[in-house]
Formats: structure tokens, C-alpha cells, sequence
């Protein structure tokens, strides 16, 4: 199984109704450090992804890519912009050429947005951030790519990797943004970015047959 260019628009279709249907629940965790925009923010990044998808008429998986990130990137309120935007940004040049992408390919191009968001963050793995569910999502991804899983059994895994990783930022203090002010205070909230990052995956997974 691949996905061609219709699937990779599916899919982040998927991505973008979740979080859209969880808005309230972004914002609630983003009240409890930062000012409870996020769900708002994300909304509107969701919103700029759908629209260049409607509006796009290359029928070419990198320049979706490229156009859905440039858009997000616009994207006013914290960290959304940069960094989302530049996830899908630094996926499309992995997508060079390629008219169907199998879960090989596909986790590629995901460990290539990954970088991307590495490169314009400090956060880690442990910081309370997005890094702490996209990270282990990537990594899933490849993992049942090497070993032979279908397009959707890898999104499945790698969406259950992102969950995971979301749930274990309660346990953490925040290191990075507003929420790194009130120290210890985070601690028992899960981060509203992981957050995003596993409602995302979970929309790719549910999206692709």
C-alpha cells in the first residue's frame, strides 16, 4: 500500500478535524502555564492547511507539503508558526519526485520534519513540549516501516507512540515557553503541544484505510 497525492491530502485532512474537534481541550491545558490560546491558534493552522489543500492544483505531494507549511508558518500565537509550519516545510524536500510514498518513504519524510523542528527548537525529549510526542511518533513510524508494515499500521503505531508520549509531559516541568514560569506548577498537565502533535497523528491514522 502507498499513498498517492490524494491520500497525503486525506491524511492531513484527518490530522486537521482532530484537532479542530479538540480545540476546547488545547486551550484548557494551555491555560494551566501559558494564556490559553492554543486550541485557538492550532485551529487557525489547521484552518490555513485545509484551505491551501482546496486551493492547490499541482497534484504534487512536495509542493503540497511545502505550500501547507509556508501557510502555518504565517500563523500568529507562540511556537505554532515556527515550528509546525516548519515540520511540514522541512518534509518537503524528502518528498522530491515521488507520486506515491510507501511507509519507507513516508517515515522519511517525516524524520525529515522532524529534523526541521529540531533545528528551530532547544526542546528535547523531557522539555514539555511537542518534541516529546513528535519524536517517539517519528521514531515508531520507522520502526514498523523497517519492519514491513502497511501505511496505515505504521500511522496507527505512530499515532499510539505520540499518545503515549503526550500522556508522560503530565509527569514533567516545563522547560520551554510561558508555562517554564510557573515551574513546578505545571507538573500534573499534560502539554497542550504533545497534545496537539498526538490528536494529529491519531487524524493521520484514522484517515489513511
Amino acid at each position: 500500500m502507498t499513498l498517492d497525492y490524494d491520500g497525503i491530502a486525506a491524511m492531513l485532512r484527518g490530522g486537521a478535524a482532530l484537532v479542530r474537534e479538540n480545540q476546547d481541550l488545547l486551550s484548557r491545558l494551555d491555560s494551566v502555564g501559558g494564556d490559553g490560546d492554543h486550541g485557538a491558534t492550532m485551529t487557525r493552522a489547521m484552518g490555513c492547511l485545509e484551505a491551501v489543500i482546496t486551493a492547490d492544483t499541482t497534484r504534487d505531494i512536495k509542493s503540497l507539503l511545502h505550500a501547507v507549511g509556508w501557510a502555518i508558518l504565517g500563523v500568529d500565537g507562540g511556537a505554532v508558526g515556527p515550528l509546525l509550519g516548519g515540520f511540514f516545510m522541512a518534509m518537503a524536500p524528502a518528498a522530491q519526485g515521488k507520486t506515491t510514498l510507501d511507509a519507507a518513504e513516508l517515515a522519511t519524510v517525516f524524520e525529515a520534519g522532524l529534523a526541521g523542528v529540531l533545528k528551530q527548537t532547544k526542546a528535547r525529549p523531557g522539555d514539555k513540549t511537542m518534541v516529546d510526542a513528535l519524536q517517539p511518533a517519528v521514531d515508531a513510524l520507522r520502526s514498523a516501516a523497517d519492519a514491513a508494515a502497511t501505511v496505515h499500521d505504521a500511522l496507527e503505531r505512530a499515532a499510539d507512540a505520540a499518545e503515549q508520549g503526550a500522556k508522560s509531559t503530565e509527569g514533567l516541568q516545563a522547560r520551554f515557553g510561558r508555562a517554564k514560569n510557573i515551574k513546578e506548577q505545571s507538573i500534573g498537565s499534560p502539554d497542550a503541544g504533545a497534545t496537539s502533535i498526538s490528536l494529529l497523528f491519531r487524524g493521520f491514522s484514522r484517515s489513511v484505510g
